[in-house]
């Protein structure tokens, strides 16, 4: 199983929308909220996602062209 920290920007009209539930949903992917600040006009998530590679991939590609900006993230933000 592959893991990798990415950090989605969600645009003002995607605030909303269940993306990351839907991601995990359409995808063998399990999500893990890292850290997050979202208000009514904007939003960004860090988010650990654990799976196959190439389902992590698809994702990825997935929530993309959904219209969030994807970026990766080097190193845990939140240490446990």
């Amino acid at each position: 199983m592959a893991k990798r920290q990415v950090m989605f920007t969600f645009p003002q009209e995607l605030v909303r929308e269940p993306i990351i539930y839907n991601l995990s949903h359409q995808f063998k992917v399990v999500t893990n909220i890292r850290r997050a600040d979202v208000s009514e006009n904007r939003g960004w998530v860090v988010l650990e996602l654990e799976g196959e590679e190439k389902e992590i991939e698809q994702g990825i590609a997935w929530v993309t062209s959904k219209g969030v900006r994807v970026d990766p993230v080097i190193g845990d933000i939140v240490e446990g």
